[in-house]
């Protein structure tokens, strides 16, 4: 991935939870969900789950908590550090290494149940990023292992085009911060649609309120883009998900690789 990707992520690591209103909640509420649709869709339980985008471990600590054997990679050195310490504070064993999705070299396991990347993770990625990526989940998976993945509703974000997203207040007096988003849309030949993301976490303390401020690239991906290049590295059963009926916050896609 692009080197301002990474930047991004190394200098959020230890601020990403303060995008919560409550970090705690949201990762007993995404295991929760995710949980069931892997249920759901015949995975078994419990199982042996790659989380190969785990930022500071949201998703892999819920699942471990639920009883999953979990392994989580991620291409940021410093969110792979912020997840380890989570995870030892809760008494979990989790697995976690640095590793670029795009190949996945660093994990020495493969044969896993599933596969997931969780948060809007793929649209970092280029077009031909994505069919490295593809490839690489399909090497660590088993035979007729899942793949899910969530990402943001571009398809009707590229329509409306917002700009900005509106400030979230958390936290009580004393203890508050405000949350918000600032999109500068891009045009290139070879991403497409995308845009330049300002994400800024306004932190009150006993000096008064300091502003963090950090800034990504994400492309807009299309469900039926990522639909073909599944298809095309040998998942089939693609399926897609829309949040009133999955109960998660993002469209999510599932799909089972061939025997």
């Amino acid at each position: 991935m692009a080197g301002e990707v990474l930047d991004f992520y190394e200098e959020l690591a230890d601020c990403y939870h303060l995008i919560f209103e409550d970090w705690e909640s949201a990762i007993a509420r995404q295991a929760k969900i995710l949980d069931r649709l892997l249920a759901l869709h015949g995975a078994g339980n419990p199982l042996k789950i790659l989380d190969c985008a785990c930022g500071i471990g949201t998703q892999a600590i819920g699942l471990a908590g639920m009883g999953h054997k979990v392994v989580g990679s991620d291409l940021s050195e410093a969110a792979v550090r912020r997840a380890q310490w989570e995870a030892r504070q809760r008494g979990l064993t989790i697995s976690f290494c640095v590793s670029d999705m795009t190949s996945l070299n660093e994990i020495a396991e493969s044969g896993f149940d599933a596969v997931i990347a969780v948060d809007n993770a793929l649209p970092h990625l280029s077009a031909g990023q994505l069919v490295q990526a593809a490839a690489a989940i399909r090497r660590k998976l088993k035979p007729n292992g899942l793949f899910m993945a969530s990402i943001r509703d571009y398809d009707a974000i590229i329509v409306e085009r917002p700009t900005i997203q509106k400030p979230a207040f958390f936290g009580t007096p004393e203890n508050r911060r405000i949350v918000h988003q600032v999109w500068d849309w891009t045009e290139n030949t070879e991403k497409g649609a995308g845009y330049l993301l300002h994400l800024y976490i306004t932190v009150e303390s006993e000096r008064g309120w300091k502003a963090h401020h950090f800034v990504s690239e994400y492309r807009c991906l299309m469900r039926d883009e990522l639909s073909a290049v599944l298809i095309d590295a040998g998942f089939v059963d693609v399926h897609w998900m829309m949040p009133p009926e999955s109960g998660f916050y993002q469209p999510i896609v599932l799909a089972r690789l061939s025997a």
